[in-house]
């Protein structure tokens, strides 16, 4: 897990490639404190269109990420700290176990041993990992996981070098969702859930201090709950864009309203349940049902009744994070702080 540490790095950029938008964060670091320097969002589907997901190809990206760039003002030749992010069924994180060995030998144990645990083919795997303890009494190593095909990672490199630039770090969705946390927060004691709602799955992080980390994808999002106004309202998807924006889960009553079938719960149903389910196994397997409160982060974090929803079927505070806590924002970029920008300040904000 990321820790407070000395940053190496002067200047830092971190670009969150959402399933439907963009988002760049450009700091500038002075000492121990964090300036922001500029950010922006694009979305790289036209406003308000229908679409599958399965049909969007990843050619769509690199234009918008050099036309965001040159917006920017940021070189691609002078970054010296880039840091960019994969989620998806095809990267796997797990905190594991394992006998104390030296750094020579950790590594070769450790791809073994992440077969066992992680779902992901040992000849396709591209591993890494982070030695998050050392238990005095065991001597045994609490090491974080994570791998992704070798296949998938090339494949959002390409996006990059594409888009002009040179790939530096890549890092997990939900670990750049944790970084932004610590790295903006003074936690006390205690358990925090992180939910990132995109616009096709919300990436659900349970940390503590002195607790087992746990993440899982939901498949649910912003793009679900425009779906559920198509069908209750008989909506376009354009006009239940626009209502989302407006209402949000509120109800509107009219007689041209139709029902939900039964067996097609709302999807602020679904994601409760889901987050319930979670946290279920999560005390199970970690012993720790020490929940303080849930932080929403994403692009549908802000929509109007899902914070108090949650609050109520879930039974613990609902906040709306900012991302920019510690970060020093100037006049121009004063009233920033979209929880849309979560994960590329958690990106920026990375170590080397």
């Amino acid at each position: 897990m990321p820790e407070k540490k000395t940053q190496r790095f002067k200047e830092s950029v971190g670009i969150d490639i959402g399933s439907h938008s963009v988002k760049i964060v450009h700091l500038k670091k002075h000492n121990d404190a964090y300036k922001l320097q500029n950010f922006a969002m694009r979305s790289t589907i036209p406003e308000h269109t229908d679409y599958q997901l399965s049909e969007l190809r990843k050619e769509r990206y690199a234009p918008v990420i050099s036309e965001m760039m040159k917006s920017l003002k940021i070189n691609p030749r002078k970054i010296k700290h880039l840091v960019t992010a994969i989620g998806g069924e095809q990267v796997s994180i797990k905190q594991i176990k394992t006998i104390f060995l030296p750094d020579d030998e950790l590594e070769s144990a450790l791809f073994f041993e992440a077969k066992k645990h992680l779902a992901i083919s040992g000849g396709e795997m591209q591993l890494d990992f982070q030695v998050l303890s050392i238990e005095e009494k065991t001597n045994q190593l609490n090491v974080l996981l994570v791998a992704t095909t070798k296949e998938y990672l090339r494949g959002h490199t390409d996006i990059l070098v594409q888009s002009g630039l040179t790939p530096h770090f890549v890092d997990a969705e939900v670990l750049a969702v944790a970084n932004s946390f610590i790295l903006n927060t003074d936690i006390d004691e205690g358990v925090y859930i992180l939910l990132n709602i995109g616009a096709h799955k919300t990436n659900m992080v349970v940390y503590g201090t002195k607790t087992k980390f746990f993440s899982r994808e939901i498949d649910l999002g912003g793009y679900h709950f425009t779906r559920d106004l198509m069908l209750k309202q008989n909506l376009s998807f354009e006009e239940a864009e626009k209502y989302k924006c407006q209402f949000g889960l509120e109800t509107q009553s009219s007689s041209s309203s139709i029902s939900l079938e039964v067996s097609e719960k709302p999807t602020e149903e679904n994601l409760s349940t889901e987050v319930k389910r979670s946290l279920r196994y999560y005390v199970k397997e970690a012993g720790n049902s020490d929940f303080r409160k849930i932080l929403l982060t994403g692009g549908s974090a802000k929509l109007k009744g899902l914070k108090e929803y949650l609050e109520t079927h879930l039974s613990l505070p609902v906040e709306i994070f900012n991302p920019f806590n510690n970060i020093e924002i100037s006049e121009r970029t004063a009233r920033i702080n979209d929880p849309q920008l979560a994960v590329a300040v958690g990106l920026a904000m990375r170590s080397e």
